[in-house]
């Protein structure tokens, strides 16, 4: 099965990780969270990194978790899925503890653990008719990954019911409208728009650093997103366990 490759750039203050996973979607599996994650450890001892972008080749951001790695969860005993749902768990949490500010470049779809990985992010980008979808639900499958904590930290209540209960999708610029993207712009726009954001912070790494820091003391703590995580971990476990049990 193939596995979505992570490639890792840095060039003038700006370290760029790219997603690139043909066949998959830039989906991500166990195997491309931790090279996620082995990924983001570069960024942080880099110390002429100042920013960080996050985005998926193929013109795509991130479908979602592999989706023969979920059924096979649903196949295994509760403690070895719940360990390999946190290699991919984990990866999420990985970046949004990046010491530098970091900014999801979003073309294509964010699904599931895909928007996942773009609300980990501190600013989003995104182009007018990128898809962001929960999925979950609509899959028969309960949120996973903080999921509804990370929408309802971007957007408010009623975006996460909407999304994440409701399963409800939105645009591009309907997300911008909502709250979710900060930007979106025309597909011609989209790098433009990131680089601009991104210009000052990779000028001055010591700065963007200390700022990224000030950010996670003052604003919601990680520790709620990880709270929020265990919440889910047990509840996704049981309704993949489920779906197993019902196609039987």
């Amino acid at each position: 099965m193939e596995t979505t490759q992570i490639r890792l750039t840095v060039s003038d203050g700006l370290a760029r990780i790219t997603l690139d996973g043909p066949g998959t979607h830039n989906a991500l599996d166990p195997e491309s969270a931790s090279a996620l994650v082995a990924a983001c450890d570069e960024v942080d001892a880099d110390d002429t990194v100042g920013v960080a972008v996050i985005t998926g080749a193929n013109r795509t951001f991130c479908s979602g978790a592999v989706r023969d790695f979920l059924t096979g969860i649903g196949e295994r005993p509760a403690d070895v899925g719940y360990d390999l749902m946190g290699t991919v768990y984990r990866a999420f949490e990985r970046v949004g503890r990046l010491a530098v500010p970091t900014v999801a470049r979003i073309e294509g779809a964010a699904v599931g653990a895909g928007l996942n990985l773009a609300l980990a992010t501190d600013l989003r980008i995104a182009t007018e008719d990128a898809l962001l979808r929960s999925g979950f639900a609509r899959l028969g499958i309960h949120p996973g990954g903080g999921h509804l904590h990370l929408l309802e930290r971007a957007a408010g209540r009623q975006t996460a019911a909407a999304m994440g209960v409701f399963a409800r999708s939105l645009r591009g610029r309907e997300a911008k409208a909502r709250g979710l993207v900060w930007d979106a712009v025309g597909p011609d726009a989209l790098d433009p728009a990131v680089d601009e954001a991104c210009a000052a912070l990779r000028a001055d790494p010591p700065l963007a650093r200390a700022i990224k820091k000030s950010l996670e003391l003052t604003t919601s703590p990680v520790e709620r997103w990880s709270a929020a995580t265990e919440v889910e971990r047990a509840r996704q476990l049981w309704s993949l366990g489920r779906r197993v049990a019902g196609a039987r």
